[in-house]
């Protein structure tokens, strides 16, 4: 069982940057890919960025170059700095968990296995 708790979401004008953090519990973190999923008001979930095996990562093309994930192990914590940021970013973003990164790589945005309760991140033009 793992439990995740998102903060760092706000209001923040286009071009500027808000970093995310996700804590969880549980001794295994470091054996799960870790991924962040947004959902914009009336879209479907959408698959951000994760990270597995300390370091390798994958993010949407919509993302990249803009937003990076990170992990601190000894921390239980995962990040999501994100910059350059576009009124398009807004949405609730949620932490995920799971044992198989394919599940955030391959998998629809809502397959992962743990999920926290979410933050609120909007930007304004």
């Amino acid at each position: 069982q793992v439990q995740l708790a998102e903060s760092g979401g706000g209001l923040v004008q286009a071009g500027g940057s808000l970093r995310l953090s996700c804590a969880a519990s549980g001794r295994t973190f470091s054996s799960y890919a870790m991924g962040w999923i947004r959902q914009a008001p009336g879209k479907e979930r959408e698959f951000v960025a994760t990270i597995w095996s300390g370091s390798s990562t994958y993010y949407a093309d919509s993302v990249k170059g803009r937003f990076t994930i990170a992990r601190d192990n000894a921390k239980n914590t995962v990040y999501l700095q994100m910059n350059s940021l576009k009124p398009e970013d807004t949405a609730v973003y949620y932490c995920a968990a799971d044992p198989n990164f394919r599940t955030f790589t391959r998998g629809p945005a809502g397959a992962a296995m743990y999920w926290g309760q979410g933050t609120q991140v909007t930007v304004s033009s």
